[in-house]
């Protein structure tokens, strides 16, 4: 992630965009931006470094409510930007690094912009890490080659970079289905070792039902075409 660090080096405050959803370093995330004060976001970080900060925050949060102070969010990079003739902007950005939200500044800004402080995951073995890499990856592409076939797909699987453990952790974390809770907890984890783990704690739990489905989905084609009748109970 040392590029990513790079990119942030210097910056000491960050426009932040709470948002009902977890962001990982690495991971493309497509906004649409509308209300006024995030357009003037935009237009301001477009015109110095265009990195803000995407912050977790409840669904049910009030009104006016914020992110507290110390909790953790992801840089963001505007990586492109459509204008719309109505002042709105579809944006795509790109997850860069986590950072803590030391405190928030007051300085009029429409929008809230905090003193954040950046890390990246501690060091590790090495070779544990590539063996929960290896690990984790053969049990995410088991789920991968089941939804295929429960969906009929004759693409390729997807490539996961298993020699960048670290990175590795925060793509599949951003595609497992968790509760933002889960999510946020994963993001907030300065142990790459720790995060695999629990990754492929995860994804044990769920890999069974995916074959059990892939496999009946299998019987219920191949029905059609071997003539033999299959009684297949509804859940």
């Amino acid at each position: 992630m040392s590029e990513a660090l790079d990119k942030v080096r210097g910056v000491r405050e960050l426009p932040v965009f709470p948002l009902p959803l977890v962001l990982f370093p690495g991971v493309p995330l497509p906004l649409h931006i509308f209300e006024e004060r995030y357009r003037r976001m935009l237009a301001d970080v477009r015109v110095s470094n265009n990195l803000f900060g995407l912050s977790y925050l409840d669904p049910n949060a009030a009104a006016g409510e914020r992110p507290p102070a110390g909790h953790v969010g992801c840089a963001t990079e505007v990586v492109e930007a459509q204008a719309l003739p109505d002042g709105r902007s579809n944006i795509l950005t790109v997850g860069l690094v986590r950072y803590r939200v030391a405190e928030y500044v007051e300085r009029g800004d429409p929008y809230l912009v905090a003193r954040v402080e950046f890390f990246a995951d501690e060091g590790a073995d090495a070779q544990l890490l590539a063996k929960r890499a290896e690990e984790v990856t053969e049990m995410f592409m088991r789920i991968a080659r089941a939804m295929r076939t429960i969906n009929d797909e004759r693409g390729g699987l997807p490539e996961l970079p298993q020699d960048d453990p670290e990175r590795l952790s925060f793509l599949i974390a951003a595609v497992v289905e968790m509760d933002a809770d889960a999510k946020q907890q994963l993001l907030e984890l300065r142990s790459t070792t720790e995060r695999l783990r629990r990754l492929y704690a995860l994804l044990s739990q769920a890999v069974e039902a995916y074959e059990t489905r892939a496999h009946t989905h299998d019987l219920a084609r191949g029905n059609g075409h071997a003539g033999k009748k299959i009684d297949l109970e509804e859940e």
